[in-house]
């Protein structure tokens, strides 16, 4: 239920500044008009979406809307980031209106927020650096035995195979570490978080970083809706843009991806020459898109998938995602994201520190009624192949009596 709130307008606002209903700022959420509140004061963000550093689009997707919820948990330093927001201000709800939008929980919204704050101050943000350090060291030393096999063995079809695996585990590692700097929870400054994901994404896996950042944060923003969440979405090739910023930094990603290719064919056409080296990186990538596609799945496919309908940010996460069993194992297989519940509420929160906040999650769960669901790694894969068939059943019977 939603509840009224004693906040009271600054006065000097006031004065310079209007006071909105929540069905006024509804109004804007257009490409050419975009309005947004963020605890309770209400930003102008059409023109200055387009500079947004996440892309216009996972800012766009919160127009008309609350974005309290969203600003945190995607922000370092909120305080920080405010400061740029004070030339959007156009003013602030009315002391009548309630804090949230269309009716949502405002005690689950309050008590989220409690835990939240709980996260922060016993330091559940904050990462141990030995922990990534070792962990691109072990990606490094599976890229180094992998060469090493062939200099020492030869290039027979066993030793091919088996350098294969492991170049297939080291990408894959290596992209749930990408996707820990990209999330900016390995370092404590945004900008070093960037670098390091440039380098990983783009040296170690000849990936685009920008590309990567533009779709997967559209994803945490809006999991598992229709026309936000490019996840599933029909997937574009090429995300550029007109403008120079953008094509400065589209050649700064191409100058990392291709470094990782001048790198390996460096590496393997001395054993395999060009074609042969193709083929490697080929059957490599084959081994390695499968185990990414498996383990990010599982936790989302099975679930539900709608159209927008205004959640809170606990109830729309739990909605779309779900946990597998915790493991050594499991952990290391799918780079933590067997708690998936705990990364989409916490997107910033240094992996080695879900599981901690994991109980108390599902505490908060408990006592609104919102389901945590947790399966076997077994259930997650098979639940995945049943979702698709039934979609294909579904399909084929609108096919079949369209």
């Amino acid at each position: 239920t939603a509840i009224k709130s004693d906040f009271k307008p600054n006065p000097n606002l006031k004065l310079r500044q209007k006071i909105y209903t929540w069905e006024e700022v509804q109004k804007h959420c257009h490409r050419s008009d975009q309005w947004l509140v963020i605890d309770r004061k209400v930003y102008n963000i059409t023109q200055w979406a387009k500079r947004h550093p996440g892309g216009i689009r996972v800012i766009s997707h919160f127009a008309g809307e609350d974005a309290t919820e969203a600003f945190v948990a995607f922000h370092l330093d909120p305080n920080f980031v405010r400061k740029f927001l004070k030339p959007l201000l156009i003013g602030e709800l009315a002391p009548t209106e309630p804090s949230q939008d269309h009716g949502k929980n405002a005690v689950l919204v309050q008590d989220f927020q409690a835990l939240r704050d709980r996260v922060e101050s016993e330091g559940l943000l904050r990462a141990r650096p030995l922990f990534f350090s070792l962990y691109l060291g072990h990606i490094l030393l599976l890229e180094a035995l992998a060469l090493g096999l062939l200099w020492v063995w030869g290039t027979s079809w066993s030793i091919t195979l088996l350098c294969s695996l492991m170049l297939a585990t080291s990408q894959a590692q290596a992209g749930w570490l990408q996707h820990d700097y990209g999330h900016l929870s390995v370092c404590k400054k945004s900008g070093w978080n960037h670098k390091l994901h440039k380098f990983v994404i783009g040296h170690l896996k000849g990936a685009s970083a920008n590309w990567w950042n533009h779709r997967h944060f559209q994803h945490h923003a809006k999991p598992n809706i229709f026309r936000k969440d490019p996840d599933i979405n029909s997937l574009h090739v090429f995300v550029l843009g007109d403008k120079q910023p953008v094509e400065v930094v589209i050649t700064i990603d191409l100058a990392w991806s291709m470094s990782f290719y001048l790198r390996f064919f460096c590496c393997y056409y001395p054993f395999f020459g060009f074609f042969g080296s193709v083929a490697l990186i080929s059957f490599v990538r084959f081994l390695e898109s499968h185990w990414f596609v498996w383990v990010t799945q599982m936790s989302h496919l099975p679930m539900e998938m709608d159209h927008e309908r205004q959640q809170d940010w606990l109830t729309m996460q739990l909605s779309a995602t779900c946990n597998i069993e915790q493991s050594t194992f499991n952990d290391w297989f799918s780079g933590h994201l067997n708690f998936q519940i705990e990364h989409h509420l916490f997107p910033t929160m240094p992996r080695h520190n879900y599981h901690l906040v994991a109980p108390l999650v599902r505490a908060l769960c408990e006592k609104h009624g919102v389901p945590y669901q947790v399966k076997t790694l077994q259930k997650g894969m098979t639940d995945v192949v049943r979702s698709l068939k039934k979609s294909g059943d579904l399909w084929l019977d609108a096919y079949l009596h369209k």
